[in-house]
């Protein structure tokens, strides 16, 4: 069973990352942002942080490789880690996992937020390992992937299995 959270911790620690983040967008020079782009940049707009979309779960090995479509059209194959059971309204959703370019987990997603007030292909949430099998996903940090930013980047979109059939109201909201 996992330790209760720490509310206040939590959300200082929560805010440095999006501080982190915004500075990251900001001045990094790998931003996604045009130079003019980030002449206007005033932060990464996010919703209230939820302390309950913090998860832990078991990685259950799956395929090695999914069919996944980008935001460019093309589809690509993707390193797959496995799924999840994440328990959303007393309802436990199984999502594919898949394997980042620095070998990092993340899950794409899609919910009824998407094209309303985040990104309209979907936004993605990492998936940190704990001990054994057991990893954490914060839905509070689920951010936009790169071509939310600038169209010019493909960005695997999320599989049918890992949309939500509701709002996921956590993580960044879409770019202005």
């Amino acid at each position: 069973m996992p330790e209760p959270i720490d509310h206040t911790t939590y959300l200082r620690a929560l805010a440095k990352w999006r501080s982190d983040r915004d500075d990251y967008f900001a001045n990094h020079y790998a931003t996604p942002l045009s130079d003019e782009a980030i002449a206007r940049f005033a932060g990464i707009r996010y919703f209230e942080p939820d302390p309950g979309l913090v998860f832990e779960t078991v990685l259950e090995p799956g395929e090695s490789r999914i069919l996944i479509e980008s935001s460019t059209g093309h589809r690509s194959e993707y390193p797959a880690a496995g799924s999840v059971r994440v328990p959303f309204a007393d309802v436990a959703f199984q999502l594919q996992v898949l394997r980042g370019e620095d070998d990092d987990l993340f899950i794409p997603f899609r919910d009824a937020t998407a094209g309303v007030t985040t990104y309209s292909g979907g936004r993605y949430v990492g998936v940190e390992s704990r001990s054994g099998d057991t990893v954490s996903i914060d839905f509070n940090k689920s951010i936009n992937p790169y071509c939310a930013y600038d169209q010019e980047f493909s960005c695997p979109l999320p599989p049918p299995e890992n949309w939500f059939p509701f709002a996921v109201a956590a993580g960044e909201m879409d770019y202005r």
